[in-house]
């Protein structure tokens, strides 16, 4: 615990709420331009648009989102009195984050598969996996909120 953090908490917490507000509105869009760049034919100029899209968004918003989410989430578990390490939410919680960088990492494989024109999943495919981000958020966020 660091002591001298206690008087930022506060600020620590908002700024830690915005990255994560921008760290899943990507994750919330990005599987869902791979809904749409499946629809479209490889190495056409939609296809490419698709790229350019995709790229920005992971290195631009999403990556850079994430990093600083993690950077004042840290910052907080250092925070005394932030955390209960007893408590069941906060280990629940973590589990939850740690799948939601899981997430951001299939992410940016998948990512990698349609830049070299090699993705072999379906729309439908990407469709579910848009609904991952939704579950470990509602998880997520109950946890930090509620603390059952």
């Amino acid at each position: 615990m660091i002591i001298a953090l206690a008087p930022w908490i506060l600020w620590e917490k908002a700024f830690h709420v915005i990255a994560v507000i921008a760290w899943m509105a990507g994750l919330f869009y990005l599987p869902r331009l791979f809904v749409y760049h499946c629809g479209v034919t490889a190495g056409s100029a939609q296809s490419e648009l698709f790229k350019v899209m995709e790229r920005k968004l992971l290195r631009q918003i999403t990556t850079p989102a994430m990093i600083v989410a993690l950077i004042f989430g840290v910052l907080l578990i250092l925070t005394p009195g932030a955390v209960d390490w007893h408590a069941a939410w906060w280990w629940t919680k973590l589990a939850g984050v740690l799948a939601m960088i899981g997430f951001h990492g299939f992410c940016a494989l998948w990512h990698k598969d349609f830049l070299h024109d090699r993705n072999t999943r379906s729309h439908r495919f990407y469709r579910m996996a848009n609904e991952v981000p939704t579950v470990l958020m509602l998880v997520i966020v109950i946890m930090a909120i509620v603390q059952p």
